[in-house]
């Protein structure tokens, strides 16, 4: 097991446990929680009638417990209404990694996977504040400018909620890594980064004369990274976690 940045982590057991490269896991809250906040579509795995299925969905978090959304008639959400067992995850892929051979071919990444038991989120006030949050967690303060969402809208979206029992994340920063003697050989090798950068906005065509972009939503301006983007609108829409200790695993700024 990799040294962890903070001594507040997960419990680690037979579910969560790297099973190779233990020097590439974390299981600590600073780091884990770090990853999940940079992004906001993951997957949701869990089985129905024996049957696998993994969702892409939005997410969003709130302390040690995870949140996304859905249709009411999704079979995602109906399946996970009553409390079953789900594992989320989330990838950031940092770069392609060329090498001198297709063994040592690989790529560098921060991945997550969480575990827990999802629930329908069924009090009234409860689903009504997420709702807020599914969209200020990623524009803080946006709700507040929008048409309020009617009574059939709220009724026709569910909202999932599971609290993280074990977590943990596996991180790969190295670039190129070959055996000695393969550095000799007379063959190319790199490493090419990836990262997911904002564009320029593209304003609706049907816009009202006079309506101008935001000011809040300076986060998202054409050319930063979109990881930084989330990670700080997390840190303005929950700002009580904003003191707390920040992750110090490698690759976090590839």
């Amino acid at each position: 097991m990799s040294e962890q940045p903070t001594t507040i982590a997960y419990p680690v057991d037979a579910t969560n446990q790297l099973k190779r490269r233990h020097d590439r896991g974390f299981y600590d809250h600073a780091t884990i929680h770090a990853l999940l906040d940079a992004a906001m579509l993951c997957h949701v795995s869990y089985v129905v009638d024996s049957q696998p299925f993994c969702t892409p969905t939005f997410f969003w978090r709130e302390g040690t417990t995870l949140f996304w959304h859905g249709s009411a008639a999704s079979r995602m959400l109906r399946n996970l209404a009553e409390g079953e067992p789900a594992c989320l995850t989330v990838t950031h892929l940092d770069s392609l990694v060329l090498a001198r051979s297709g063994f040592n071919h690989s790529a560098d990444y921060r991945s997550v996977m969480a575990f827990g038991k999802a629930r329908l989120v069924i009090d009234q006030d409860e689903k009504e504040r997420a709702l807020v949050m599914m969209v200020d967690r990623l524009f803080p303060g946006r709700t507040a400018s929008l048409r309020k969402s009617s009574r059939q809208e709220i009724k026709g979206t569910s909202v999932i909620a599971m609290d993280i029992e074990r977590a943990s994340a596996k991180i790969r920063a190295r670039g190129v890594v070959d055996e000695d003697e393969d550095y000799a050989l007379p063959i190319y090798a790199e490493r090419l980064p990836v990262k997911m950068v904002i564009g320029e906005p593209q304003q609706c065509p049907r816009l009202v004369a006079g309506v101008v972009r935001p000011q809040a939503l300076e986060g998202y301006r054409p050319g930063r990274l979109l990881e930084e983007a989330l990670a700080e609108a997390q840190a303005l829409a929950y700002p009580e976690e904003a003191s707390l200790p920040k992750s110090r695993a490698p690759g976090s700024a590839s």
